[in-house]
């Protein structure tokens, strides 16, 4: 492969990029709002539905154990992207940061498979919130048609035995444009309508522990670590360490902090606190979440469960019958701030690529009065919602974990890189323990990447496939650098 492909883009580049201009990204973001942002991105619907199975099926009330080791693999990419956030302050990401270390075949790859992880992402978490729209809507005897709900791909049987195949997800359709609307109206008033979000479903989640604290039976925690069954995975510490890969996604969003460097007032200090921050709050409500869960109910009763019924089982052992609603309502909020950081995530990465080149100048055109990406932000709605609107859940659901541990690892993998290629840049933020902690989160990310199933490699590579012809026929043609 020639050398132009390896061509790195100049730090001087990036500095210059990073000055705020009339014709650039706005800098409105303080440490508050990146830490929400990071907090908005973590707490979806998974932190209600995967503790329960986790702790059913692999750890039993260890789960809280799980979710200590889940977020030390989460801390050694956290440290990483911390240092590389406050030293390339421009929005991109993962993206920016291959491009500066690894040149700009790799810094495609990335932006590609960051693509995969956002876009896809949020159209997959729309489909999910339709879903709990729906529920949380029958609570109050409304009734939406099924029709409308689903792809045309999926079908539901009713008790009479007619089966209705749906036309269009419309709700789905509904959330993804209105988040758009959002996001093209300001970054700023979008971070305000995120801190709301993020107020409401804290707030769900913290009644649950403290008003659950005072039901747990201590019983329910013995055993703590339920003996092993003799197959790797079914309780035991092999179970933990299953339960710890299965949940590690409950985390997944803090990266998408960094993309919004650009537009936070004082990246340099700011960008790690939003990224190291959002994950400690998120840890300790999680374990905390999952210590009162399997309290109050013995981790057995969560067999067979899904969706939110983990979570409603350890209510059913209180009085308190209303929080049911009140979890159904966090759920659409968790959903609803996770979609708008991927949608935000993911304009960000294409306007850097278009600044550089890769992609046509449509995509980093900002808005003279709003100073966001407005045409990004609207091609994204259009296929997102197209997407969310026609494609089933089922089909991408595991896509976005591998694209967002393949970011993971290559950003651990450049802070060895610019360790070593450029030793005198200012740093900030520097990640501890260097080369120990990028290494540990590449090994982590690696074994985390190989217990997906195969399936979810085979759709990897016919993406990057995908990738790879236009980089060759478009992109490595009209790179700047």
């Amino acid at each position: 492969m020639p050398n132009r492909h390896f061509a790195k883009k100049p730090m001087s580049s990036i500095s210059s990029e990073s000055q705020e201009s009339a014709h650039s990204l706005k800098r409105t973001l303080g440490a508050y709002n990146l830490t929400s942002l990071g907090i908005g991105a973590i707490i979806g619907a998974g932190l209600f539905s995967i503790t329960g199975l986790a702790a059913a099926n692999n750890a039993g009330p260890a789960v809280t154990i799980s979710f200590v080791i889940a977020a030390i693999g989460c801390l050694f990419a956290g440290l990483c992207y911390a240092e590389f956030s406050s030293m390339i302050p421009v929005a991109g990401s993962a993206y920016t940061y291959s491009y500066a270390t690894m040149g700009r075949f790799i810094a495609w790859v990335i932006g590609w498979d960051l693509v995969l992880e956002y876009a896809v992402g949020a159209a997959t978490v729309s489909i999910s919130w339709s879903r709990y729209l729906k529920k949380f809507l029958e609570l109050f005897h409304l009734h939406l048609p099924d029709q409308l709900t689903m792809s045309p791909w999926d079908s539901i049987t009713q008790a009479d035995g007619t089966v209705i195949t749906g036309i269009i997800n419309l709700p789905a359709v509904v959330i993804v444009v209105l988040v758009s609307l959002l996001l093209i109206r300001g970054t700023k008033e979008s971070a305000f309508v995120n801190n709301l979000i993020v107020a409401i479903k804290v707030s769900v989640v913290l009644v649950f522990i403290f008003l659950g604290w005072g039901y747990v039976n201590s019983a329910n925690y013995t055993p703590y670590i339920p003996e092993n069954t003799g197959t790797f995975g079914a309780y035991g510490w092999s179970g933990i360490l299953r339960a710890a890969g299965i949940i590690f996604f409950a985390y997944i969003g803090f990266d998408a902090v960094s993309t919004a460097a650009q537009e936070a007032k004082n990246p340099q200090r700011d960008m790690p606190i939003g990224i190291l921050l959002s994950l400690a709050i998120c840890t300790v409500l999680y374990i905390l979440f999952a210590h009162v869960m399997t309290g109050l109910a013995n981790y057995t009763e969560f067999k067979g469960q899904d969706g939110i019924a983990p979570v409603a089982v350890a209510i059913s052992h209180t009085p308190y019958g209303f929080m049911q609603k009140l979890i159904i309502l966090a759920i659409l909020g968790g959903y609803s701030s996770v979609i708008m950081v991927m949608l935000l995530g993911q304009s960000r990465v294409f306007y850097s690529m278009s600044q550089d080149g890769f992609l046509p100048k449509v995509f980093s055109e900002v808005h003279p009065k709003f100073r966001t990406p407005w045409k990004s932000n609207g091609v994204f709605c259009l296929f997102v919602s197209l997407f969310a609107a026609f494609i089933p859940a089922r089909v991408v659901g595991e896509m976005t974990s591998i694209g967002t541990l393949f970011a993971f690892v290559l950003v651990c993998i450049g802070i060895l890189v610019l360790r070593k290629s450029h030793p005198e840049l200012p740093r900030p933020f520097k990640t501890p323990l260097v080369p120990l902690v990028p290494i540990l989160g590449i090994l982590s990310c690696l074994l985390m990447m190989v217990s997906l199933p195969g399936d979810t490699w085979i759709r990897l590579f016919v993406w990057m496939t995908i990738g790879l012809i236009i980089y060759y026929f478009y992109s490595r043609h009209h790179a700047k650098h």
